[in-house]
């Protein structure tokens, strides 16, 4: 086994008055050459967006991008003709594929809108670009890793262009979970949104993150009330 660490207090902090964004991997002004992918995963940024600001359109193209929001509500609008809102609950997949425009603005003008927006580098190239949204079932990830995303398509989960897979979970404290990982040979990025767990001999805080790899399963103990992400992406 093989694990990388990433505190929540070393990632890249960028306060832009209208966004306050926390960069785990190497993005925009924030470069760190020991921070530039784990695996596939390319990017995991952590955005507070102001009350009716956001990002205008603009073009991703051979980029899987996920976004699941956190708080608050986020209209999304594209280039497929794709328009609506997401909010806490629902999770956003974009195979930006062979080029997509579009635009993510804070659905708020009173109440901030914070979100995780995550990239991974797709399997085949030029793909047809597409998008879809889900809500997903909470009850479900009561102390227990729920797949919202997969290479495959499936009832009640998103699919991907990557042997990728991304699992959330809502613990209790006092809680022991089992993670598995579901394709031989690739890695996983935990990523604690809230609360306390210790992994592999780790204590992981709130927004504190890490990268494990050769391994098969992964034993989480939940010392408070948690939410905890996973990230599962192929090592090369």
């Amino acid at each position: 086994m093989k694990k990388i660490i990433h505190r929540a207090a070393d990632r890249g902090i960028q306060d832009h008055g209208w966004l306050k964004a926390a960069h785990s991997f190497s993005f925009a002004q924030y470069h760190d050459p020991s921070k530039v992918h784990f695996g596939l995963l390319r990017v995991l940024n952590d955005d507070i967006i102001a009350p009716g600001m956001g990002f205008g359109t603009h073009g991703h193209d051979n980029m899987e991008i996920v976004t699941i929001p956190l708080k608050g509500v986020l209209a999304h609008k594209d280039s497929l003709g794709s328009e609506g809102n997401i909010s806490y609950g629902e999770i956003q997949v974009m195979s930006a594929g062979s080029g997509i425009r579009h635009s993510e603005f804070n659905g708020s003008s009173t109440e901030e809108a914070g979100l995780l927006q995550i990239w991974v580098f797709p399997k085949e190239r030029n793909i047809q670009p597409r998008y879809d949204q889900m809500r997903y079932d909470l009850e479900k990830a009561n102390n227990s890793f729920l797949t919202l995303v997969s290479p495959k398509e499936g009832e009640n989960v998103m699919w991907i262009n990557q042997d990728a897979f991304f699992s959330l979970g809502t613990f209790d404290s006092g809680k022991t979970a089992y993670y598995n990982i579901q394709h031989p040979g690739n890695g996983a990025y935990v990523f604690v949104i809230d609360g306390q767990a210790e992994l592999e001999g780790e204590l992981l805080k709130t927004r504190d993150a890490m990268g494990i790899y050769d391994t098969g399963t992964l034993e989480f103990n939940f010392s408070e009330n948690s939410r905890v992400l996973i990230i599962e992406v192929p090592m090369q």
